[in-house]
């Protein structure tokens, strides 16, 4: 058998006798399916134990996350071969502990509330893929490493140093958000993931299968931030928000990386660093975009490529050729300074460090 315990949120305000209801149709459902377990309920918070055949709490564990009337499920253990039920004569027990006056009741209607509040924290400090391996009920340090292929993508702010320099502490920090959130936005709609950020630095990962994916979100990213220059006010420090995108292909080694303190699920290997390299390029290329051959190779879109040249790139010992996409969207100066001497002429005498 098999044991699931997971808290949820509600999606709206839900009444003592909804709650109710909900608690009657889970009995009438479960005494069917042969499952029990109970239903804890307080101020906007669910918490459920559920228990049965595996196949059968499956079924409902992924009922449950659809149903509407809660969001954030959020799965805290599964136990599996279970061989004794924790509770053997309900099918589903219904507590509300706000209806309870229980004076014993208010610690426990604090924890859950602390418990949910927690996760709500971690759930923001926390990639996706490690999210998800929780939400499933799989314990992510469990995981083996493994090696795979993966499409890599870094982009990050150009001039950012000069920012730093010229903006005080809110505005840095406000551009630095902003950036991070248009790319991430982009990077979740082409179904990428940020496996971390790194100051002002993206790094993301796609499937090797989704070459075309990752180069459409480059694209998506640079035309996200040029449509922000041109709608901010003329004083805005977002005027001056450029990026440059670098993406690569290749073996590499994804799993738990870090020490017996602190861990990252993250990839590392070659790809990986000339995904970085390429990146770093483009502040000494005319285009913002910075694609591998082995990105080009494995892209099934008909997109119109240009080779901007052969470079050293990290992790390999011959100059390799670089191509980007040929659109008007992947255009930049040349020189970085030109970029840095207009912010200098629009800004610099405006705003103070601090």
């Amino acid at each position: 058998m098999k044991r699931v315990t997971y808290i949820s949120r509600f999606a709206k305000q839900l009444s003592g006798e909804e709650i109710n209801e909900i608690g009657r149709v889970s009995q009438k459902n479960n005494s069917r399916d042969e499952i029990t377990g109970v239903l804890i309920s307080t101020a906007d918070i669910f918490y459920q134990e559920i228990e049965g055949e595996e196949e059968s709490i499956d079924t409902l564990f992924e009922k449950i996350k659809r149903d509407t009337r809660h969001k954030d499920v959020l799965c805290l253990k599964t136990e599996k071969n279970i061989e004794q039920r924790r509770y053997p004569k309900w099918s589903m027990k219904t507590v509300n502990i706000d209806a309870e006056s229980n004076i014993l009741m208010h610690p426990i209607r604090n924890l859950f509330q602390v418990l949910a509040d927690s996760y709500g924290v971690i759930e923001k400090y926390t990639q996706p893929t490690v999210l998800k391996f929780v939400t499933n009920g799989i314990n992510p340090l469990n995981i083996p490493s493994r090696e795979t292929k993966k499409i890599i993508l870094f982009c990050d702010i150009m001039a950012f140093s000069y920012f730093s320099s010229i903006l005080n502490v809110q505005e840095v920090v406000s551009m630095t958000n902003t950036y991070l959130t248009a790319c991430t936005q982009v990077l979740d709609r082409s179904g990428g993931e940020v496996t971390k950020y790194m100051g002002d630095c993206v790094m993301a990962y796609f499937d090797i299968e989704q070459a075309d994916e990752a180069i459409r979100a480059g694209l998506d990213m640079l035309s996200g931030l040029e449509r922000m220059r041109e709608e901010v006010p003329k004083d805005s420090p977002l005027r001056f928000l450029h990026t440059g995108i670098g993406i690569s292909s290749g073996s590499v080694i994804e799993g738990n990386i870090g020490s017996a303190t602190k861990l990252d699920y993250t990839i590392l290997g070659d790809a990986v660093n000339q995904a970085a390299s390429l990146e770093s390029l483009t502040r000494c290329l005319p285009r913002a975009l910075a694609i591998s051959q082995g990105v080009r190779d494995l892209s099934h879109g008909e997109w119109p490529f240009i080779q901007l040249g052969e470079y050293e790139l990290k992790g390999g010992h011959d100059p390799v050729p670089v191509y980007s996409v040929d659109l008007l969207i992947t255009e930049k100066p040349t020189n970085p300074l030109e970029i840095i001497d207009e912010i200098s002429r629009t800004l610099e005498g405006t705003r103070l460090p601090g």
